[in-house]
């Protein structure tokens, strides 16, 4: 069998676009999904019609039961891992921070960070020489935002993002003995639904201005930077956060 990816929040923008480049590149994938079953049905239908091997799977990654039955629906179907994108994340409303309450807090970190958590912990599992596995890739999706704060708009989500290269820098260390590589991704302003989510659409046109290369990025920049580091061309990588942000 072909390698196995599992992709976490593969329905749209980034997660969509970096199945259809690792389709392309020979990967069986495992397309997760929370609530978009129709979108992430339909991506995983045109996998199969282009030659390729490809299922989705609905869970809740913020869940740690449902995060469970993925990998053992995953262990099923195809006994093997060997990439995992640990992409899905969510936005709230804009505001700062005297606005926001705790629920959203939990949202917040629940889908960005304990979802991570879950998924790198199963991977490893399956991964590690020292439990019988192969080793592996873990690659992980930040933002520049964890650096940038993201001020009067979204410093939740910045320091969940933050969580986030910590675990990166953290776990990459923790497996490198066991044949596991662990990185991150950490896009800035790119063209996808997401933004809608936080209450402005039109984002990306706002804010590109501040971006030195003077545009937003497109999911598929994103992916091919995810690609590259689950591929043996990055065989010596590990630990990094490789920013895609057009300089910001």
């Amino acid at each position: 069998m072909d390698k196995v990816m599992l992709i976490t929040g593969a329905s749209r923008g980034i997660g969509a676009a970096t199945a259809r480049l690792a389709a392309a590149q020979g990967y069986a994938l495992c397309l997760n999904y929370r609530q978009q079953r129709q979108t992430a049905e339909a991506l995983a239908a045109e996998i199969v019609d282009a030659g390729g091997l490809a299922m989705a799977v609905q869970a809740d990654v913020a869940d740690e039961l449902q995060v469970q039955h993925l990998f053992a629906t995953l262990d099923q179907h195809f006994g093997r891992l060997d990439v995992l994108v640990n992409n899905a994340g969510m936005l709230e409303p804009q505001m700062c921070l005297e606005q926001m309450d705790g629920a959203r807090l939990q949202r917040v970190f629940g889908a960005n960070v304990f979802g991570s958590f879950f998924c790198a912990r199963e991977a490893v599992k399956r991964m590690s020489t020292r439990h019988g596995g192969r080793g592996g890739v873990i690659v992980n999706l930040s933002s520049v935002a964890a650096r940038l704060g993201a001020p009067h708009e979204y410093i939740d989500y910045a320091a969940a993002k933050g969580a986030i290269d910590s675990l990166t820098l953290g776990l990459a260390k923790e497996v490198a003995a066991e044949g596991i590589r662990v990185n991150a991704v950490r896009p800035g302003v790119i063209d996808t639904e997401i933004h809608a989510s936080g209450g402005e659409p039109a984002r990306v046109a706002r804010v590109s201005q501040s971006v030195p290369m003077g545009r937003g990025g497109r999911a598929e920049e994103v992916a091919q930077a995810i690609l590259w580091l689950a591929s043996e061309h990055a065989s010596y990588t590990s630990g990094a956060l490789l920013d895609v942000s057009g300089g910001r």
